[in-house]
């Protein structure tokens, strides 16, 4: 399926905010309802029930890879809270840090509920995250980060990465730029934004709903706000529908921060369990993460110095 651009130049809405930052509208209606909303009425239930809305949830559990898809011979919308079910619940709730019940409870349904990047957080196989913080003698250490599955990389010779921008660079730009520079100077990478879309290592763009990746479609305001491959294919994609901001803002969703996470994962990193990382995959509304953030770039840092790089 062809790829499909929002029009923003249609819809976009610059409005002057603290701090000399940009709020960016594409269509966004903060009445619509919520993606991740339907998890609100699951609160409490556990195996055993049948309940309505479970299919949502099962869906959910699929996309960030915590739950297989069902057999044919089931009904994938089916309303029974079963064993698998409850397994996945359980596996989520120990990636998060949340008491492993396998019960929808408030932190977990909470958690569930926040926006959030598109990668899965779980891949069958994925490699052990190999270093951490903390002593080793600890059994509750956990690492800042993980490779994807297979640790895939750019070619040897494939220092100087270029990137470029579908539409909106005056938009998308400044907010890329920062984070590259970030990158760049915790790595052995070198980027340079250049005007051919097409032949760009990273490809960068504002999307909506179904634009024909198969790590799924855009689904709204506060739902999964971006995602992007891992090497080599250098797509990287945030959800046109959303609040974006040049800078951490109140009601707005901080770019650069965004975009810092996304272009971790084109370089090779999974989604980290710390939650200071830039490789957490759940950002809060107005909130962003910055070089002091302890545990975020200097973490990052540290991963590529012992690096398969």
């Amino acid at each position: 399926m062809a790829a499909k651009l929002f029009p923003l130049f249609a819809s976009i809405l610059l409005i002057l905010l603290p701090r000399l930052s940009y709020a960016i509208s594409s269509g966004f209606k903060d009445e619509k309802s919520k993606p991740f909303e339907f998890l609100k009425h699951l609160h409490g239930y556990q195996k055993g029930q049948k309940v309505q809305g479970l299919s949502e949830l099962k869906k959910y559990l699929q996309t960030f890879g915590y739950l297989k898809k069902y057999p044919q011979t089931q009904n994938a919308t089916q309303m029974d809270f079963d064993d698998l079910l409850e397994r996945a619940i359980k596996s989520y709730q120990l990636n998060y840090h949340l008491n492993s019940t396998g019960t929808l409870d408030s932190a977990t349904v909470t958690k569930m509920m926040m926006p959030r990047c598109g990668a899965p957080d779980v891949n069958t196989g994925r490699m052990s995250k190999q270093h951490n913080h903390g002593s080793n003698s600890s059994l509750h250490t956990v690492a800042h980060y993980s490779f994807f599955q297979g640790t895939p990389k750019w070619r040897d010779y494939k220092t100087h990465l270029t990137y470029a921008f579908l539409a909106r660079a005056d938009i998308l730009g400044p907010p890329c730029a920062r984070a590259f520079q970030k990158w760049a100077s915790m790595t052995h990478f070198s980027f340079e934004e250049i005007s051919s879309y097409n032949i760009a290592d990273i490809k960068i763009s504002f999307q909506i709903g179904d634009h024909g990746d198969d790590l799924g479609p855009f689904d709204g305001p506060h739902g999964i706000l971006a995602h992007a491959y891992a090497p080599e294919d250098g797509r990287l994609h945030f959800d046109g529908q959303d609040l974006w901001s040049m800078s951490p803002t109140p009601g707005a969703y901080d770019l650069e921060t965004v975009a810092l996470h996304e272009i971790g994962h084109i370089l090779g990193l999974d989604h980290s369990k710390v939650e200071d990382a830039i490789m957490y995959p759940i950002l809060p509304f107005g909130e962003g993460k910055g070089v002091s953030s302890r545990g975020c770039y200097f973490s990052e840092r540290s991963s590529y110095q012992r690096s398969p790089y």
